[in-house]
């Protein structure tokens, strides 16, 4: 897929990842819809992203709120024409046991990293078959393919993800609508605390910069890819989790209990 005059449509842009990502896509030629939940850094994106990289559009937009996704959509098509490609970036998570996770917590994940994720998907799918073509690109996560002590509700949502993803692929496979799964492991940005990097490092977890995976994405995009994996070795324990759970149920082990001194005790 060439970017150059493409639509976009992109969900937590203003976050470590979708900053990133939103730069690169402007510079390959994209007009954007950048969304997010603070318009003053958004407005500060889309100045920063004005200079040189075209004209682009802000929606703010409560996440973990429900019925948020058609207005979206609709204040997307209004303000850019049509769009061509939807990014589903918007997440959140959580390093914390489960007993100490708050039900209201869980609930805003579920709502901001599935249902809405979803819903917007859903809310495009009619004007894409319309015009036999469009791009739906989900970020997931390792932790899509692999249950991961301490991040038990997110390790849920982004196996949801990519279910999801695989699912919609195969329902469009008689189309020319493509469906692009992308497996980063941890990133070095805000949303992983300093708690959850000294735990990364004390295990020997490596983490990616934003600058990496976004240049991943942007690659796959326009190869149009149906699933990248970011990262040795968690792709590949990954892969064996589906095969041989139990050999990484014992390589878990040790990880387990090296994550303990550094878990958060609540998380409202």
């Amino acid at each position: 897929m060439q970017l150059s005059g493409k639509n976009i449509l992109l969900t937590g842009a203003t976050g470590g990842v979708g900053s990133v990502l939103a730069e690169k896509l402007a510079l390959k030629g994209a007009r954007l819809a950048l969304v997010g939940r603070d318009l003053s850094k958004l407005n500060a994106l889309k100045q920063r992203l004005a200079v040189g990289h075209g004209e682009h559009v802000v929606i703010d937009a409560n996440f973990d709120a429900e019925g948020v996704a058609q207005p979206l959509v609709d204040e997307a098509v209004k303000k850019l024409g049509r769009v061509d490609v939807l990014i589903n970036n918007a997440g959140i998570l959580d390093f914390i046991q489960l007993e100490d996770q708050s039900e209201q917590r869980i609930a805003q994940m579920v709502q901001t990293n599935v249902t809405t994720l979803i819903l917007l998907t859903r809310a495009l799918l009619p004007s894409f078959k319309a015009k036999n073509q469009g791009h739906f690109v989900m970020i997931g996560s390792i932790f899509g393919s692999l249950g991961f002590p301490h991040y038990a509700t997110y390790c849920a949502t982004k196996f949801a993800v990519h279910g999801f993803s695989q699912a919609l692929r195969r329902e469009l496979v008689n189309t020319n609508i493509k469906v692009t799964y992308i497996a980063p492991r941890g990133i070095k940005t805000p949303m992983n605390d300093a708690n959850t990097s000294a735990m990364m490092e004390q295990s020997g977890n490596k983490m990616d910069e934003p600058e990496h995976v976004a240049e991943i994405i942007v690659r796959a995009i326009e190869n149009e890819r149906q699933e990248v994996f970011i990262g040795q070795p968690q792709s590949f324990f990954a892969w064996l989790n589906g095969v041989l759970p139990m050999a990484v149920n014992f390589g878990l082990k040790k990880q387990t209990a090296l994550a303990v001194p550094f878990l958060r005790k609540t998380k409202d």
